[in-house]
């Protein structure tokens, strides 16, 4: 027998009203009562009707998360934390994969909407500005552009850039090479590769832009460069490997810089020179933005980007 709201707050030792309230995340509860009452939802198997709900104009209570992959330790990081931080706030969140997909992406917000999600975060942008514009439901972009009226929460990707090209250049590289990911949509990402040939021509120092998605790696490194600007931690940490093997001395006759610096390949991979993103920082600000868009979707936010630090290698 599926539990009623009436079960829940027979077993809570509260009112029906008193559940509804805890369940929508309104008024003032006691942190004891709270736990009373999710503790019987848990043990009822209780599920609100987010759809019943949504139905009826009240919020469904969940958020829906589009990023392009939860593989991508920074991403994986990033995700756990607007997860936790959604639900101390009352929400439960949908999260989709686009796997870099169009055809994925599109079916997942199709699925967000027909679950009456009350608003979404995408770091995704394989879809064109059109089918972003046609969403109804409140949306925060992370480091995307993906529509005029959509808010981009970013941190400062040009100052990255510079970073990671200044600590090349403190390391007297000479023939550095800056991987470039090839990006049609006009995004703040491209900023960091920006502030990086802008160091290094700043410098008179020449650099050789290269293709990451059409770059085979194995066969460009370590080659003829002595540096290399990585796009991200992982393409970074690939490289690393493959000038090993070749018999380059890393941090010493081979420079790599990573970027995003997530808690995890800091941890595993200390000795890698990156720019840190704001993990925590980025996700406050991602649902702040959100929630003000959810209570006012004619709202015109611009955030503005979160500073970069550098994480320099434990040798």
């Amino acid at each position: 027998m599926v539990a009623k709201l009436k079960d829940v707050a027979k077993l809570a030792g509260v009112s029906v009203t008193t559940v509804s309230r805890v369940i929508n995340n309104y008024g003032s509860l006691s942190e004891k009562t709270i736990n009373k009452v999710h503790e019987a939802m848990r043990e009822l198997n209780y599920q609100p009707n987010a759809l019943a709900r949504a139905v009826q104009g009240k919020p469904s209570k969940f958020i829906g998360l589009i990023f392009p992959n939860i593989i991508n330790p920074f991403y994986a990081e990033l995700v756990n934390d607007l997860e936790y931080r959604l639900f101390a706030k009352g929400y439960k969140t949908i999260i989709a994969s686009s796997a870099q997909n169009p055809d994925i992406e599109y079916d997942y917000l199709a699925m967000l909407m027909a679950n009456q999600v009350d608003g979404i975060i995408s770091g995704s942008h394989n879809l064109g500005i059109e089918e972003y514009q046609r969403i109804k439901a409140p949306i925060v972009s992370f480091d995307r552009y993906l529509a005029d009226n959509i808010p981009i929460v970013s941190s400062d990707s040009y100052r990255g850039g510079q970073m990671a090209a200044e600590y090349l250049i403190s390391k007297n590289v000479k023939h550095p090479a800056v991987l470039i990911d090839e990006d049609t949509s006009v995004s703040p990402t491209l900023n960091r590769v920006q502030g990086a040939v802008d160091c290094f021509a700043a410098h008179r120092i020449e650099y050789v832009p290269l293709d990451a998605k059409k770059t085979d790696l194995q066969a460009t490194f370590p080659g003829k460069y002595d540096g290399v600007v990585a796009t991200n931690d992982v393409d970074a940490l690939k490289i690393i490997h493959l000038a090993v093997r070749a018999g380059k001395q890393i941090n010493k006759n081979f420079h790599v810089t990573g970027y995003d610096g997530s808690k995890m390949i800091r941890e595993l991979s200390p000795e890698l020179p990156t720019v840190q993103q704001p993990t925590a920082a980025l996700s406050e600000l991602l649902i702040d933005t959100l929630m003000k868009r959810i209570k006012n979707p004619a709202a015109r936010l611009n955030p503005q980007p979160l500073m970069v630090d550098f994480h320099y290698p434990e040798i």
